[in-house]
This record gives structure tokens, sequence and C-alpha cells, in this order.
């Protein structure tokens, strides 16, 4: 038995999978690392806490493979998107990963979009400008820390740190370059003019090289540590939107993933770069004659949390103690409310939004409100605010690449059937659920064995994954859902005005303790 390893770095976790040729799941390991909130709109991450993490879950998964009888043909990376950390001259970390999630170039940001410039660039780089961005995050760290920016030999993300420590060479992906917002991707190389905005010289950027390139000479400790021939090849792989997309056979033309994990995204895979003249969405590299198109929420599963954390905190207690999943629980509250949660509109926005509004200034909000509403209600809101707002991603992802032919749903949210069936009723659209998880990593590997040749194209995937649950939208809920998804909208749209000056209330006001992640 042969085997291919997919390694997928999140935002909370690394995830390593060892599969074998056939896509079946062979070995696993999920290892955890903090992010760090020390003060508001912080989110950082220890670079050399995820390469630890990384050499342990593939030194994990090694033990689970037969070498003996077989022989492991290649290692694929998946990471996060977004993320910068600066690098000495002897590429020792200055910072720690600023990941995504960061905001504190919120300002810079706002700057870029009101003065058109931002545009420009989006219609070259097709990365929607957002404090998420190394582009936002180096102006950000060039007005604000200037002698952190000027000591800076490297702006690298956490890909390119983890194959800079394994191979002893800087390069870095054309998936990941494509989210920085300094990667034209009409030329496939990076932007003079967003590194002119952002203040760096192209020779202080990672070496670009597509998403199949190989890579072999691991560094002898690190091979003996993991049991894992130095020789053995490391794919790049791509950021981790795209190769969910392939993870879940999401990738012909018309057929939608949508993904809600902790966060959430909607996309679709086209044959060449497509921009939104409005900027709503992003276009991101793949492979070759493979480009996806989408749009990120910041806001899934991590609002199920707070609802659960902060309204139910009594159920959770009890759920514990009688073994029971708390989320199980909440979503049996909520299936007792009918749809539409009698006109109460929750806008999930609790952690500022990326797509369609793209706002790191929005708040969240519950509108309706009357007594009769209880704590079941406010869940079911919450839940359906958050299909509300990927529903308002697919109707601008429609504008650009046309109405989804079918719609593959994954994420934790997929162990939930009151939340699938409510994707497939405001969606009004069958519902594929795949079985595959770890749709990201099995992703990696994908790519991984197409890059060495052991299987001819990227729709090969189809074979690695298992039995697929179809989910059929209930006619009974389109009167609710078609009345109260406008009204979603035109709120959204109405709120926006009021976003900055709330949030800037509540940096200048809210004690700064506050704000922390505990």
């Amino acid at each position: 038995m042969d085997y291919m390893i997919g390694v997928d770095i999140g935002t909370t976790s690394v995830k390593t999978v060892l599969y074998d040729t056939a896509g079946k799941m062979q070995g696993y390991s999920n290892n955890l690392y903090p992010l760090y909130q020390d003060v508001p709109d912080m989110a950082e991450e220890d670079p050399d806490e995820i390469f630890s993490a990384i050499i342990d879950g593939l030194t994990t998964v090694m033990r689970k493979a037969d070498l003996k009888n077989g022989k492991l043909q290649g290692v694929s990376f998946s990471a996060a998107m977004h993320s910068l950390i600066l690098l000495d001259e002897d590429h020792k970390p200055l910072t720690r990963a600023i990941t995504w999630a960061d905001n504190r170039a919120v300002k810079y940001a706002d700057e870029l979009r009101e003065n058109g410039v931002g545009k420009q660039l989006y219609e070259k780089t097709g990365t929607p400008i957002h404090p998420m961005t190394p582009l936002s995050k180096l102006i950000w760290l060039r007005n604000d820390q200037p002698d952190l920016f000027n000591q800076a030999r490297w702006f690298v993300g956490i890909k390119e740190y983890v194959i800079y420590k394994l191979f002893g060479v800087l390069q870095e992906d054309y998936s990941i370059a494509n989210a920085t917002g300094l990667f034209n991707i009409f030329k496939m190389d990076w932007d003079d003019q967003a590194l002119e905005v952002a203040g760096i010289t192209r020779d202080q950027l990672p070496k670009l090289v597509d998403t199949t390139d190989q890579i072999t000479g691991m560094q002898a400790d690190y091979a003996g540590v993991i049991g894992m021939d130095p020789q053995t090849p490391f794919i790049m792989g791509a950021s981790d939107g795209p190769l969910a997309n392939l993870g879940v056979n999401a990738i012909k033309p018309g057929v939608v993933a949508v993904t809600i994990g902790t966060s959430g995204a909607v996309r679709v895979v086209t044959d060449k770069p497509k921009i939104d003249p409005k900027g709503r969405v992003f276009c991101y590299y793949l492979s070759k004659d493979h480009w996806v198109v989408g749009g990120p929420v910041n806001n899934g599963g991590i609002v199920f949390r707070w609802v659960r954390d902060q309204l139910f905190a009594p159920e959770k207690l009890t759920a514990e103690q009688m073994h029971v999943d708390s989320y199980d629980l909440l979503t049996e509250i909520a299936s007792k409310v009918p749809a539409g949660s009698d006109g109460l509109i929750f806008h999930p926005f609790l952690g500022g939004e990326r797509a369609p509004i793209w706002d790191a200034n929005a708040r969240g909000s519950f509108f309706g409100l009357t007594r009769t509403h209880s704590r079941a209600h406010m869940v079911r809101a919450a839940l359906e605010g958050i299909v509300y707002n990927l529903y308002t991603v697919m109707l601008a992802l429609e504008e650009v690449v046309g109405k989804p032919s079918s719609i593959q749903a994954t994420g934790g949210f997929a162990r939930s059937a009151l939340w699938r069936q409510m994707l497939a009723d405001i969606f009004e659209q069958d519902v594929t659920i795949p079985e595959s998880p770890e749709g990201t990593a099995l992703g990696a590997a994908t790519l991984g064995m197409y890059a060495l040749g052991m299987i001819d194209d990227l729709s090969a995937v189809k074979n690695f994954i298992g039995v697929s649950n179809v989910h059929h939208p209930n006619p009974e809920t389109y009167d609710a859902y078609r009345a109260l998804v406008p009204i979603y909208i035109r709120l959204s749209r109405q709120l926006q005005s009021e976003y900055k000056n709330i949030a800037e209330y509540q940096r200048t006001h809210v004690h700064p303790q506050e704000n922390k992640k505990k």
C-alpha cells in the first residue's frame, strides 16, 4: 500500500491526514495551537508553535504507515490565507504570524477603499480590500510600527516559513501569493502598483512557484524526528479555500461549495480569472485552468458558539453533566421554532465581516424582537442569519459566474440535520453533503497526487469521496424565507452607515480587557 499525506495548516490547528492512493484515510492527527489576542483587533499565532504542531502531526501519521509493504509518495500542503510574518536577514521571525482575523489594519483598508486605489488593485489581484490581507497589514506596519517594518528583510506567510524551516528555500505558491493582495492574476507575478502601495520591493518576497511545484532534501534532523526519507517529495499545494472545493469535488463549472466551519465561504471553480465589478468576491488560483471565485464570511460556527456560551450557559452545563453534545441540544431547541423565527432576524456580524459587505466594523444585531420571542427564537434566528449571509454571497457570485447547477456543503455544521435543511430551504436548491472528512486535507493530497503524476486529472477526486447525502428544499418554508431575506439584505445596507460609529465607540470606550478573547 502506497501513501500520500495532506497537511492542512488552519487558524487554530494543523490537521495531518495519511491517505492511501485510493484516497482512503489511514491515519489522522489534529494538533492545536493558541490564537493570541492580547489587544483589541489582534489575532496572531506563534509560527514556531505551528511548526512544532506540523512536526508532531507528521510524526504521528508516519507511525500509521506500513512502509515495509508500501511507500510514502509525497506530502502536500494546504494553508490558511492572508498570514504575514516579518523575518530578519537570518530568516528569524520578528513578529508572530498575523492572521486573516487580525483587524488592526482597518483604518488603512478603509482609506484604500475610499480613495479608489483599492478598486484598481482589486481589479488586478482579485483580492478584495480588507484588513485581512498582507497588503493592508504592510501599510499598517509601515505607518504605525516603522522601526519593526524597517528591520524586516523578508515578508512571508506561515506556509513559506514552514517550507523554509524544512528545506532552507524561500518560495511561495501562486495560490497563497494570490491572496496577499500583492499578486497580479493576469500577469502571474507580483504587482508593481501593489508593491509600491505596500512600501516593499519584490526582492523582499519569496520566489513564486506553481501549486504543483515539488521540493526534496528535507533537513536531516527533522526527517529523523518524523521518520521520513529526506528525499520524499513535498508539494507546495495551495490555499485552503480552493483546496476545500477540490476536496468535496466542487471543481466543475456551476458546482458550488458552501463551507461552514468556524467561519464560512461560498465558492465555485472557473477555467480563467473572473472579477466582480462591485468587488464583492475574490478570485484565487488553484492550478492551471482552475480558478476559484467566491466569498468568505467571518461568522459561521463561531456565532453558534457565542449563542451557546452567552445565551444558553445553563443548558451547556446540563448537556455536559448528561454527556450530551451541547450543540445538538441547542439545535433540538431551535427545531421547535418555525422557519423564519416568527419574524426575528439576526445579522451575524460578531467579528466584522468579509463577503459580501467587506466591512471590518460590521457588528451583530437582532431585529424584530417582540415580547413573544424566546431564547429558542434567538438561537434559530442566529442559525438562519448565518445562512442568510451565505445566501447573499451566493447572490453576488451568481452575478459573476451564473446560477449554480448544484451545491456541495461541508464543514462542522454538516453534523446538524437542522442546519443542512436550512441551507437547502433558504438557497431553494438540493444540497449534497459529501462524505469526505477533512476535505481540505484531501484536496491537498489530491493536488499532490496530480503533481506526482499518480492521477491524470483533478477530477479523480470523485473516486476518493464516499457516499453523499442529499437534502431537498421544503416548499413549506418558501413563504417565510422569501419574505425575510429581502428585509435582511435591506437592513444590512442601512446599518452599514452606522457600523463605523459603533465600532469606534467600542474601541475607545470599552475597556481593552473586555475585548480580549478568553
